[in-house]
């Protein structure tokens, strides 16, 4: 309230250099009564003279006291002063929830182009690999591997049979081939499992590493999201204010100049001066005769 910056814009309509140099005030309390230059400098140090603010670190409550030659111009200072610091508050509380939010919303732009990374590549992975989860894929088949398995127990249990009594039986060929087959197609499922570079088990840990990646990402998507709405609460929360106690008020009286105060203290300056000059008289007077 008491600087340049402060002044620069409750002076903007003249209204600081108008109340302290009006023609109607003595030209012993004017400013700049004589209208020299380096106005701007001088108005700021008689303005700094007439505009006291005090704070009180206990209560937090800040007093402002403005001293004019009108009750009029005194309480449109002080009027304005007010608004000014309500504006300033505005601006920084304004300024401190942007930093805050628009850091939060950086981080959430990053989390989200990360989540987005992660799940591009594991779903180019699944189209390129022809696989949607290579765990879930390897159970069906290892599932699929043990029925093939039963079957050709069971057809060679039948084929021993029948070239144990009947070995000219027709259907000896028929077991032969099917056993055969079963076999093929149990080898082939086994290598679909495991065996080579394009079998579930090997397709498995690359799966796994882009999964894992992908869902670290979603974690701190969601954790962004959070910091977001946490910033936004915290920029609701620690807001200042300038809360007015006491709305400023014209004086019934004007409290100065103290016009008893004054009159005594020239009428002992009178007195001394007068004193003095009596002694300078006298003394000249005896010096001569």
């Amino acid at each position: 309230m008491v600087s340049r910056d402060a002044l620069a814009a409750l002076n903007r309509d003249n209204l600081v250099s108008n109340a302290y140099g009006n023609e109607n005030v003595s030209i012993l309390n004017r400013f700049n009564p004589f209208n020299r230059g380096g106005v701007k400098e001088k108005l700021y140090k008689y303005y700094t003279k007439k505009v006291e603010v005090t704070h009180d670190v206990a209560s937090s409550i800040t007093v402002l006291s403005v001293r004019a030659f009108t009750p009029e111009d005194a309480h449109e200072i002080n009027r304005r002063l007010l608004v000014q610091a309500e504006a300033l508050v505005n601006k920084l509380n304004g300024r401190a929830r942007s930093d805050l939010i628009n850091y939060a919303n950086d981080e959430l732009d990053e989390a989200k182009a990360l989540a987005r990374t992660a799940a591009l590549a594991l779903s180019d992975y699944r189209n390129r690999e022809g696989v949607v989860d290579p765990e879930k894929q390897a159970t069906v088949q290892l599932q699929m591997i043990s029925k093939l398995q039963d079957e050709m127990i069971a057809t060679q249990t039948q084929l021993i049979q029948l070239r144990a009594f009947t070995p000219q039986n027709p259907q000896i060929p028929v077991l032969q081939n099917r056993v055969q087959s079963l076999s093929r197609e149990i080898d082939k499922q086994t290598g679909l499992v495991a065996g080579n570079q394009k079998s579930l088990a090997a397709t498995a840990a690359q799966f796994q590493r882009l999964q894992l990646e992908s869902q670290l990402a979603d974690r701190q998507l969601g954790a962004a999201i959070s910091s977001l709405q946490e910033a936004r609460n915290e920029a609701r929360r620690k807001r200042a204010y300038v809360e007015r106690i006491v709305e400023p008020s014209k004086p019934d009286y004007p409290l100065e100049p103290r016009r008893l105060r004054g009159i005594l203290s020239t009428f002992v300056v009178g007195l001394v001066i007068w004193a003095v000059l009596s002694m300078l008289v006298s003394g000249v007077k005896e010096h001569r005769d």
